[in-house]
């Protein structure tokens, strides 16, 4: 059936790329997962194992009640609302997801923000007020680990994404000044 508008040059809608959002977001959330059982299994708390550059990069187990840089730490149940929030919000924007970046973007801010959720409501001191447990240690930066760093990348590819104009459903805003279209102006 051709269109009701011969004039209709509109290109197809991009694909939608919420397979890609969640993906990423298991990825996340299995990466994080697995790696604080392996540390909370072979690790004391405090204990500091180096790595790198003597010691500059180690493992350190710390469990940490406040959000991250250890910042209000006697908001547990806070942080823990605010992580609900930042979930539901992600997954009502999931519906206009066209762009391959926004959906990587919002798949690791979504798995590192399950990936603390899972500790704040199944470790103790209980449900949440769970502490997060953070391993690594990079010189003079606080303790962090896996979803703390999926938020931080998704978090700046989000905001490399608003710099350059890429909406969440892939478009960009034109490119023309205001008030002019085309053939104005002549």
């Amino acid at each position: 059936m051709e269109s009701a508008d011969p004039d209709d040059s509109r290109p197809p809608a991009a694909p939608r790329r919420l397979p890609t959002l969640v993906v990423t977001a298991v990825v996340v959330l299995a990466l994080d997962i697995a790696t604080k059982i392996a540390v909370v299994a072979s690790m004391a708390d405090g204990q500091r194992i180096p790595l790198l550059l003597d010691g500059t990069v180690s493992l350190v187990l710390v469990r940490n009640p406040g959000a991250a840089f250890s910042l209000a730490t006697g908001m547990t149940w806070l942080l823990t609302l605010v992580a609900l929030a930042v979930v539901v919000g992600i997954a009502r924007f999931a519906r206009r997801l066209h762009s391959p970046g926004w959906a990587l973007a919002l798949g690791l801010v979504l798995g590192g923000a399950l990936g603390n959720l899972v500790d704040r409501f199944f470790r103790s001191p209980g449900p949440l007020e769970g502490h997060v447990v953070d391993f690594v240690s990079v010189g003079w930066w606080p303790v962090f680990n896996a979803a703390d760093s999926a938020i931080c990348v998704g978090g700046a590819l989000l905001v490399g994404l608003a710099l350059f104009g890429v909406e969440i459903d892939g478009s960009r805003p034109s490119r023309e000044p205001r008030g002019v279209a085309a053939g104005e102006g002549s």
